[in-house]
């Protein structure tokens, strides 16, 4: 049983914009004091995880030609070349020149990111950016009826709808809506909550987190 001091409590909206009532959230998880630190670190190592150095240059073993030497060694009155693979010349190797063979990646301990996503959360909280909504059923894929659900709500103009599983017919019509993204609770990360302005949680989906997010 969780004590009532950790507890702080949320509206919850239904798709008309009233509070229907208000939601008890673990203050140990959802209230917790943000670290800039900490959330940098994070944020700058799952921005460098999905990074991919596509950007490839050849040394002077991989471009073609150059098998023969261009001309005598001496005798010619021009400088000394063994190879026209040389990055001296035009269409020969690089040097120094970036490698797809680089690892961008970077180590993150679990709870840090853990720790982070709940304070990006808390940082939404005390800003009256976090909503909840105590079910969202659309009747058809429906961009419209998607639109003014959303126009009923408090939301800012970038919108994260967390939902607790996947539901195509509220991903579909979302698809037209450039400032809304979906995602699941359990794919919650801080770069989606901090490039949003709001993040709209369905209340099912609270649940899926604090299983998912065990510190």
């Amino acid at each position: 049983m969780i004590d009532e001091k950790y507890m702080l409590k949320v509206n919850v909206y239904n798709v008309k914009g009233e509070v229907v009532r208000e939601k008890e959230l673990n203050d140990k998880f959802f209230g917790m004091v943000p670290s800039v630190a900490l959330v940098h670190q994070v944020v700058e190592a799952q921005l460098a995880n999905a990074r991919y150095p596509f950007a490839h240059t050849k040394t002077r073993g991989e471009v073609s030609g150059g098998g023969k030497k261009p001309w005598k060694q001496k005798g010619t009155g021009r400088a000394r070349a063994g190879s026209t693979r040389s990055p001296l010349w035009v269409g020969g190797g690089t040097t120094f020149g970036p490698r797809n063979e680089e690892n961008l990646t970077k180590k993150i301990n679990k709870k840090m990111k853990v720790r982070a996503l709940y304070m990006c959360l808390a940082d939404k909280i005390n800003d009256k950016n976090f909503l909840l909504l105590d079910q969202l059923e659309l009747s058809a894929i429906k961009t419209k009826e998607m639109l003014q659900a959303l126009k009923n709500l408090p939301v800012q103009k970038k919108v994260l709808l967390v939902l607790p599983k996947q539901d195509q017919k509220i991903v579909k019509a979302c698809d037209n809506l450039p400032n809304v993204k979906v995602i699941l609770a359990d794919s919650l990360n801080c770069v989606d909550i901090l490039n949003y302005n709001t993040v709209l949680v369905l209340e099912a989906a609270v649940e899926v987190i604090e299983k998912t997010y065990k510190l």
